[in-house]
């Protein structure tokens, strides 16, 4: 394989250092190492392999939730991030097709009347999202009725639908299984109301052959087994390889 340009190497990393933007708000692609507390995951193993590919140290930039981590790469504090891909996010940002794909589900108490994903857009329903998540921004324009409300994080909405607080919550459907696992009062709706598309991108203004680069990377790690290997390692259900991505 070719030695990456010095040009490329700038356009990727300013700094000498590829700094990478790590979500831990979403436990498919991070979350903190049991006995190490370091951060660990999926998008992890892919930081350091991009690192690798391109020679350059790798920086952890490690947030909480989603909005805050696409932030620091749009406003280059970090040189690459993991994101689902929204037409709300794309500004400021380019994109990679898809390595992962994850299921977006409902919970509810487990009296709840509701028995159907298409019966939660109704009037006098709360849905609960993690603000500017993926879920707020896709439900922010699907949603005609329901009332959406905007909390912190998972835990947040997890606290508000036990409370009575919300009627409805939305998220990751691995995450929302385990809750309704731990908590006889919750429940699943069956299915999923969306398909969260997770990729990688970099600041928009960093160039076409750094964005050309970093697509052919996630080609790569999909078809290596790179991606199918790491979701393994990491014990994650309810995630799939996203499939290449079209010629």
């Amino acid at each position: 394989m070719t030695a990456p340009s010095p040009a490329l190497l700038q356009a990727f990393a300013p700094t000498g250092v590829l700094r990478a933007s790590i979500n831990l708000g979403n436990p498919i692609l991070a979350g903190r190492d049991a006995a190490t507390g370091e951060p660990s995951g999926v998008s992890v193993d892919l930081a350091r392999a991009l690192g690798a590919r391109l020679g350059l140290p790798v920086e952890l930039k490690v947030f909480d939730k989603a909005a805050q981590s696409v932030e620091a790469v749009r406003g280059e504090q970090a040189d690459i991030g993991f994101f689902a891909i929204d037409p709300a996010r794309g500004e400021g940002l380019r994109f990679t097709a898809p390595y992962v794909l994850i299921e977006g589900s409902y919970l509810v108490p487990a009296a709840s009347a509701l028995q159907d994903n298409a019966e939660v857009d109704r009037a006098g329903m709360r849905v609960g999202v993690g603000a500017g998540s993926a879920y707020d921004l896709f439900l922010t324009r699907e949603l005609k009725a329901a009332a959406i409300e905007r909390l912190p994080n998972a835990a947040a909405v997890r606290d508000a639908v036990e409370a009575g607080g919300i009627e409805v919550a939305a998220g990751i459907r691995q995450l929302l299984e385990g809750w309704a696992r731990d908590d006889a009062s919750l429940r699943m709706l069956p299915g999923r109301f969306m398909v969260i598309q997770q990729a990688m991108g970099l600041p928009a203004g960093r160039g076409p052959e750094a964005a050309a680069f970093l697509a052919t990377f996630v080609e790569d790690m999909k078809a290596s087994g790179f991606v199918a290997d790491a979701l393994a390692r990491h014990r994650i259900e309810g995630a799939s390889v996203a499939p290449a991505a079209a010629a």
